[in-house]
């Protein structure tokens, strides 16, 4: 009861002295809605964050949409919604289809990995490995999907995995023979619902976030970092996978290479609610708040949160500055 008493205290303090930073700058206390499209693997943590920042701030109200991050992109870059802040589970998607139009900057915030999951139903559950895992979904009992590459980065990183696990089991058509026993219809929209038919025993195993596995008491497969996208030290092995997505525009596409899965967080340049939505912002980059959060939920964050310049800290709004670090 103390510490939790004391935690109150930190939050409503840190409350307190983001409205006295407003206050310096002669801006009003922010009110009103804040619309936030992010990944769909973000939101747990966002559930949990939303629910401890508009009891700091009760004037305030967070309105979350999830999506695949390409989803959420081409929502502001194509349909032109209205949107305050954007997440992405892949950073890049901030640079490669809202910069410079629509944003400004891309704060890293957070890290994951892919990993296998099943349940305890799952066919050959007690057989699946770290070694065999490739060999099981192959199988033609077997059904397992991941998701849309065109709309989630975890659904392009999945085939990243199978691309990276040809090369390091040695096996030679691991790719096309593993993907030979997907049909079509076990491709989703974004990773979080798989998650269901995992749960429901319509599919034995999918490709998620770690984060998300645990988030949800998945059964999993942890993969080696050679493959896994969890390790960026690895980046320049991870880059020898390479999938190809629709682009910025209908009929064009681009080619992704594979990089360690970091998520990107930005604030847009015609955001509705600037004032409310940076608040927001630094309770998301708090140590003692949406990182924490992040972290209690199996996804390590970075803290500080990462800008890859100078130029670009200096076009970052006061108030987040001091939460961010200079960093590639």
């Amino acid at each position: 009861m103390k510490s939790e008493r004391f935690c109150k205290l930190v939050l409503c303090a840190a409350a307190g002295i983001l409205c006295l930073a407003f206050a310096a700058q002669g801006i009003a206390a922010p009110k009103g809605k804040v619309v936030i499209f992010h990944a769909g693997s973000l939101s747990v943590p966002f559930e949990a964050m939303e629910k401890a920042f508009e009891a700091q701030h009760p004037d305030i109200d967070i309105q979350r949409e999830a999506a695949g991050s390409q989803k959420c992109a081409r929502k502001i870059s194509d349909l032109k919604k209205p949107c305050d802040i954007m997440a992405s589970a892949d950073y890049k998607v901030i640079d490669k289809l809202l910069t410079p139009a629509y944003a400004n900057w891309n704060i890293r915030f957070a890290t994951n990995q892919l990993v296998l999951c099943y349940t305890a139903d799952s066919r050959y559950a007690d057989r699946v490995t770290a070694e065999n895992w490739y060999e099981i979904l192959q199988k033609k009992d077997v059904v397992w999907g991941h998701s849309d590459p065109n709309l989630d980065p975890c659904g392009y990183r999945s085939l990243m995995v199978l691309q990276l696990a040809e090369k390091y089991y040695t096996t030679p058509g691991l790719y096309s023979a593993v993907l030979a026993n997907r049909p079509e219809e076990n491709i989703r929209p974004k990773s979080v619902e798989l998650v269901s038919l995992l749960q429901t025993g319509n599919m034995d195993y999918a490709w998620e976030y770690r984060s998300v596995a645990v988030q949800h008491d998945l059964q999993y497969i942890s993969l080696p970092d050679e493959i896994n996208l969890g390790n960026y030290r690895c980046d320049d092995l991870y880059a020898g996978a390479v999938v190809r997505v629709t682009g910025k525009k209908p009929g064009t596409f681009m080619d992704i290479k594979g990089k360690s899965c970091t998520y990107g967080v930005t604030l847009l340049k015609n955001a509705p609610n600037r004032h409310a939505a940076l608040a927001f912002l630094a309770y998301l980059l708090d140590s003692e708040g949406g990182l924490k959060i992040l972290e209690d939920m199996g996804q390590p964050p970075f803290i500080p949160g990462r800008v890859p310049t100078a130029e670009m800290m200096a076009t970052l709004p006061a108030v987040l500055q001091s939460k961010v670090e200079i960093r590639d």
